[in-house]
């Protein structure tokens, strides 16, 4: 579950960064590792402020194999920054700062990636690990944002993955509606992949029609990628958006209709092919359908919770629950 901080005067920064530390504790995270989080927060939050005059943190707990980390993205819609790399270099600064924020984030953080444009805004990934150490190399970077309607506590949406010798499965729900009784739609199909993660998408699908019998029902798309056979196949039902990027373009895929757990008439299974250069964007329809990725240089080539975030941002319909996530290569 992520967590929503909207930044827009100093006092705010403190709250953050509270929350924040109270998420490390939980997670477990010793004193000096915990300290990072609450540094990385705040420089974050004074950057927001002092360069774009606010936005948004966007955080999460995340589990990189043993160790526990907090996901943060910091995403702004300010001036962008005309030179990232000499940005990001201590003692730069165009606010009349010392010129540590970005430099002090990317040294203090386990996971660092940027993309700004300028007159369109920055977005800024930070994980910090509870233990600092060299990671493996996976052969898939996954990652999303996820959130609910701005009324609501709870996202009716919910996302998974889970992988399984060379194979991954990810799993995108929609329950109907918004708030706990879509919350209790789509956690059932989320629950499935723990148990299930090894079966087809079509399997999937069948048995989440079963396990989401009694509520609302919910839009579920399943795709399961296996980078060594260079192959993905997909199967959903509602309208879950899924788009496969390849070097010769953007092919949608077709989820039938229907409502998982009420009255889902078809499921097919598609298999397309997947290698070195392709990347797979699944997003829920509290996300607009006018966004095109060739409209950010770039942008395909960083972390997928940033591509996601930078999508949130500019596309977000902001009157529903909403959900993007994206998967590419470990290295493209």
């Amino acid at each position: 579950m992520q967590t929503l901080f909207h930044v827009n005067e100093s006092s705010q920064i403190a709250f953050a960064r509270r929350a924040c530390a109270d998420l490390a504790r939980n997670l477990g995270f010793d004193e000096t590792q915990a300290g990072k989080v609450s540094i990385v927060i705040t420089e974050a939050c004074t950057n927001l402020l002092k360069h774009a005059g606010g936005g948004d943190l966007i955080v999460r707990s995340v589990q990189r194999g043993t160790r526990s980390g907090i996901e943060i993205l910091a995403i702004d819609s300010g001036p962008g920054i005309a030179n990232v790399a000499a940005s990001i270099c201590d003692g730069v600064s165009t606010a009349g700062t010392q010129g540590t924020g970005l430099g002090a984030m990317r040294r203090l953080s386990d996971e660092f990636d940027i993309y700004s444009q300028s007159g369109k805004g920055t977005a800024i990934l930070l994980v910090v690990l509870s233990v600092s150490e060299p990671s493996h190399d996976d052969a898939l970077l996954i990652g999303g944002v996820c959130l609910p309607l701005p009324s609501e506590d709870v996202s009716g949406d919910a996302w998974t993955f889970r992988s399984v010798g060379n194979t991954t499965t990810i799993l995108v729900a929609d329950g109907l509606g918004h708030g706990p009784d879509a919350r209790a739609a789509s956690q059932p199909a989320i629950d499935l992949i723990e148990r299930h993660g090894f079966d087809s998408p079509t399997e999937v699908l069948n048995k989440a029609h079963d396990a989401l019998r009694g509520t609302r029902g919910a839009a579920v798309a399943v795709a399961m990628i296996a980078p060594a056979q260079n192959r993905l196949s997909f199967a959903g039902v509602g309208n879950i958006a899924a788009f496969l990027f390849n070097r010769d373009g953007r092919k949608q895929f077709m989820s039938h209709n229907g409502i998982v757990g009420s009255n889902m008439r078809r499921v097919q299974e598609f298999d397309f092919d997947w290698n070195e250069h392709s990347m797979l964007i699944l997003h829920s329809d509290g996300l607009l359908t006018n966004w095109n990725l060739d409209q950010y240089p770039g942008l395909e080539s960083r972390a997928p919770a940033l591509i996601a975030a930078v999508l949130v941002r500019d596309f977000s319909r902001k009157r529903d629950d909403i959900t993007v996530v994206v998967v590419r290569p470990n290295q493209l």
